[in-house]
């Protein structure tokens, strides 16, 4: 278990002028993003105590952050 937040600009370091510009658009991918900012602020405070939660919730949260991680990047392989 990592305490680090999982920011996207961390996940993808070489595609943050990509991910900055897709944001602005395509309404899909901007949706996204922020619903994996929203989750791995969830995960985050988890992790940290902050929000305790259950483990099962805790593991939920995170394979949903994984899921739309994969999806971001599958985005940005074919941007």
């Amino acid at each position: 278990m990592s305490n680090t937040p999982h920011e996207l600009a961390e996940e993808f370091p070489d595609a943050t002028e990509r991910l900055h510009a897709l944001k602005l658009s395509d309404g899909h991918f901007a949706r996204l993003a922020d619903e994996y900012h929203a989750i791995n602020r969830a995960v985050h405070r988890a992790e940290t105590g902050v929000e305790p939660v259950d483990g099962l919730r805790e593991t939920e949260m995170r394979k949903e952050r994984a899921r739309l991680k994969d999806e971001i990047a599958r985005i940005l392989a074919s941007a």
